[in-house]
């Protein structure tokens, strides 16, 4: 029963009918291990969750020293709790001056729904641009506003007054106006296969934003908590948004997300109405000491200093012939192959072979890797060897 596959399949829900069915019993640092004790290199961090790599031993410590505290008091807002006092002060000690004042969810996607909410509710206007090839959540706004109309079209009608523009094409900017409420873009377009914009676009981006008073949200959900070498992805363009969001990562493995913006915006969501946003489990305390644990594991093991080598390490012993592309920001990779045969293959050789790799869900040709930012060099040439065996089976 504790890993049936016929319990997995009919009393859980599908996400689709091809699941991966591997048996997880637990995981620790870089690796998850199978009942019977096999092991699976994750090179791919839980899809961006595992940043620090599982049971990190700080996280561990703080998730313990809080569920010996308490668990659930009250809902969000009303009672201080030291959890979420001390990570809203180290997240905002870690950003620019602007960005002081946190609103803390249970997911990335949650976090993208309170920053559109508050760009609206703080300018009065109701339109929003977003990119094409954009993945911001799978909830009605954050599905809105998400640029793959296969995974949209099921669902309509959605959020109305949403118009798409094309990343990193600076002649499109001019769509931002003074009926825009606000912008929202991933710092670099995870979904889409790791699209970067150029230094030049991002600072027009923010200029246009600024000009028209119009709010500029970065979904730093993927690219935040180390993953493209800074602590959030914002931080390579010189520029500085007036919102930004932050899950996945940021748990290391517990749930989370947050919107973070001026005290003086946040404070248009407590009145005209009051409880003009509202979240039962938002702030968990447990959650909120495992997210505090991770900048604090992060910052004391000088965790960031080694990703970009590690990105140009991983790069340079993956050159293949067969490969149309690499896109990469620090341990952030996307690498074209022809067809999605070639990369279902791919994942599938280094999956029986103990490493475990992915796709994009929009760009099914673009084979992930996005290892714990912490992953030893060792591991590295190991996992590295392994896919490069991969890439010469297709």
């Amino acid at each position: 029963m504790e890993f049936s596959h016929d319990v997995f399949l009919k009393k859980l829900a599908q996400t689709t009918h091809f699941p991966i069915l591997l048996d997880i019993a637990r995981a620790e640092g870089s690796y998850m291990y199978a009942p019977d004790g096999t092991s699976y290199l994750d090179m791919i961090s839980g899809v961006g969750v595992s940043n620090i790599g599982h049971r990190h031993p700080h996280v561990v410590k703080r998730i313990k020293e809080q569920v010996d505290k308490h668990l659930h008091v009250m809902v969000y807002g009303e009672f201080v709790q030291s959890a979420s006092n001390l990570l809203a002060a180290k997240l905002t000690s870690v950003l620019p001056s602007n960005l002081n004042c946190c609103y803390f969810t249970n997911s990335g996607t949650e976090a993208n729904e309170g920053a559109l909410k508050l760009a609206k509710r703080y300018t009065g206007r109701s339109e929003i641009i977003s990119f094409r090839g954009s993945y911001h959540g799978s909830t009605h706004g954050s599905l809105s506003v998400s640029g793959n109309e296969t995974k949209k079209r099921a669902f309509r009608p959605l959020l109305p007054d949403v118009k798409f523009i094309n990343f990193n094409v600076m002649a499109d900017l001019e769509n931002i106006t003074e009926k825009t409420a606000c912008v929202i873009m991933e710092t670099i377009q995870g979904d889409a296969g790791v699209r970067i914009p150029s230094q030049e676009y991002m600072k027009a981006l923010r200029a246009k934003c600024t000009e028209t008073g119009t709010v500029l949200i970065f979904d730093e959900i993927q690219t935040g908590i180390g993953r493209t070498g800074k602590l959030f992805g914002f931080e390579h363009y010189d520029v500085v948004p007036d919102v930004i969001t932050s899950a996945k990562g940021l748990g290391g493995g517990l749930p989370i997300g947050t919107f973070i913006a001026s005290y003086e915006m946040m404070d248009s969501l407590a009145h005209d109405p009051m409880l003009g946003h509202i979240t039962t489990f938002g702030g968990n305390p447990v959650c909120c000491a495992s997210a505090l644990a991770v900048l604090e594991a992060i910052e004391n093991e000088n965790m960031l200093e080694e990703v970009e080598r590690k990105g140009q390490l991983i790069e340079s012993l993956l050159q293949h012939s067969k490969i149309l592309e690499i896109r990469r920001k620090g341990l952030m990779f996307a690498i074209d192959f022809p067809t999605q045969e070639d990369v279902f293959k791919i994942a599938k050789y280094c999956l029986e072979r103990g490493v475990l790799t992915f796709w994009f869900l929009s760009i099914p040709n673009s084979f992930r890797i996005a290892p714990p930012i912490n992953i030893s060099y060792e591991d590295i040439q190991k996992g590295c060897k392994i896919i490069k065996e991969a890439f010469d089976q297709i």
